[in-house]
C-alpha cells in the first residue's frame, strides 16, 4: 500500500512552474504541467548540477536552466542527443491537493 504525503495545494504551483520539496538526500522538484498534472524528479541536473526547478516547463518536459537538456518529466530521461536521467517519484493530485509517495521520498537514493 502506497503512503501519500500531501505537500501542497495545486494552486500553490502555478501552471507551467516547479516547487521544491527538502529531503535528507537533497531537493525534489515538483512540476505542474499546462494539463495541471504533476511530476516530480530529483532536483539537480546530472549534467552540471543545475536546479531542474529553475527550468522551462513545456508539455510534459523541463529544460535545465543551465546548459539546456531536456528531460521528459514522465520518465526523467534526457531527450535529444544528451545523456543521462533523473530519478522521478509517483505524484498525484486528489481533491486540489497534490500528493507524493512518502515511501519513495524517504528512502531515495541517487545512483
Amino acid at each position: 500500500m502506497t503512503l501519500w504525503i500531501d505537500i501542497a495545494a495545486l494552486d500553490d504551483i502555478p501552471p507551467r512552474g516547479a516547487r521544491t520539496i527538502r529531503t535528507p538526500e537533497g531537493c525534489v522538484a515538483v512540476f505542474r504541467t499546462f494539463d495541471d498534472r504533476v511530476f516530480a524528479l530529483d532536483d539537480r541536473c546530472p549534467h552540471k548540477g543545475g536546479p531542474l526547478s529553475d527550468g522551462i516547463v513545456h508539455g510534459h518536459a523541463v529544460t535545465c536552466p543551465l546548459h539546456a537538456w531536456v528531460f521528459d518529466l514522465e520518465t526523467g530521461v534526457a531527450q535529444g542527443a544528451d545523456e543521462g536521467a533523473v530519478a522521478t517519484y509517483p505524484a498525484r493530485v486528489d481533491n486540489g491537493r497534490v500528493l507524493i509517495d512518502a515511501e519513495r521520498l524517504v528512502g531515495r537514493r541517487v545512483a
